[in-house]
């Protein structure tokens, strides 16, 4: 009994570390929560510290438009692979990409909102479901509809260029 208890804590302080924490101010920035582009108006001060944090905590190339976390960070308990602090393409907001395929990260979405994302559809080899959740606030999902697709695109996206 006394080993078994003894692994079992053990086990735990050498895998538990590891396992990535949610990112609180990522996830609300990602569910559409908190906004820099209100910052830039309402809390300059606010902005810049979230961007002198972003740098601290998260990596970038500088031929990348990602940046990658410097130790492991998960959203609604997802692995966040890659964060664009500030645009995708065309399309300027906050999001990342999370080693989950589509549906897992659709329903932990779902669930957080406690709403359903609504505009989805399937076309040009993509699955995408997007949600707005205020003016220049929508919570958009993408994703390669394929079952060997692994990562999912989840964001807020304040405009997007057409």
């Amino acid at each position: 009994m006394k080993k078994t208890i003894l692994a079992a804590l053990a086990f735990s302080c050498v895998v538990l570390p590891a396992w990535a924490a949610d990112d609180p101010l990522v996830t609300r920035m990602l569910l559409c929560q908190e906004s820099w582009l209100d910052w830039q108006k309402s809390a300059p001060t606010k902005l810049a510290a979230f961007g002198n944090r972003f740098r601290t905590e998260f990596a970038h190339k500088d031929s990348d438009a990602f940046m990658t976390p410097k130790t492991p960070i998960s959203f609604l308990g997802l692995r966040t692979a890659q964060v664009f602090p500030d645009s995708v393409g065309m399309g300027v907001g906050f999001s990342a990409t999370i080693d989950a395929p589509f549906d897992p990260v659709r329903k932990a979405v779902e669930k957080a909102l406690g709403k359903k994302l609504v505009h989805c559809e399937k076309s040009d080899g993509m699955n995408a479901c997007e949600l707005p959740i205020a003016e220049k606030r929508t919570v958009t999902l993408m994703a390669e509809d394929s079952p060997k697709a692994t990562q999912t695109l989840v964001g807020c996206y304040y405009y997007y260029e057409k």
